[in-house]
């Protein structure tokens, strides 16, 4: 995967419409890009990818995926299939209301590009920049400094998905067998 850093573009104004409609007073997420706007560039992350070969899912969109998955507890399908169907993370990524997505296992491998390239505290970093820029933290606040437990938590979940996903497939296999007996 190759990174071709783009700009994230303001809402579509579809996307903007429907989730107004949806959220007149907005949510959570929606307020994540009313207020902080940009908070990821993909030029963040142009070290972690190379210059040639397929274009990547923009870096900077998986990084707000990653800190909205945390947010919600979201495993990676889930927050795969909330890009896909949830106007406000439509809204907050930038995204038209008919874009596919993308695969769940996308976000599992821009972890470890961060683990891989030692830059897993860029996530945290880039949002406390923000939010302080913002005046939404204060000197002397008690604020979180490491995003390892973010990463950490979110593997877990990985995992935890994998085991399911592993017993759902033996599950339907057995049933298969059982039909066939």
């Amino acid at each position: 995967m190759s990174l071709h850093p783009q700009a994230i573009s303001p809402v579509p104004e579809d996307t903007q419409r429907v989730a107004r409609a949806a959220f007149p007073r907005g949510n959570l997420s929606m307020q994540v890009a009313d207020h902080l706007g940009n908070i990821y560039h993909d030029t963040q992350f142009a070290a972690l990818f190379p210059t040639r070969g397929q274009p990547a899912e923009a870096p900077a969109r998986l990084a707000l995926v990653t800190v909205l998955q945390f947010a919600e507890g979201l495993s990676d399908r889930q927050a795969a299939d909330a890009v896909r169907s949830r106007i406000d993370w439509k809204y907050v990524l930038g995204l038209e209301l008919t874009d596919p997505g993308f695969d769940h296992t996308v976000l599992s491998e821009f972890r470890t590009r961060l683990l891989t390239g030692k830059v897993e505290t860029l996530l945290l970093d880039a949002l406390l920049t923000v939010a302080s820029a913002q005046g939404l933290l204060k000197a002397r606040g008690r604020q979180r400094t490491d995003s390892t437990h973010v990463v950490g938590a979110i593997r877990v979940l990985n995992r935890l998905e994998r085991v399911g996903e592993t017993l759902r497939a033996a599950l339907n296999s057995l049933a298969v067998l059982r039909k066939l007996r």
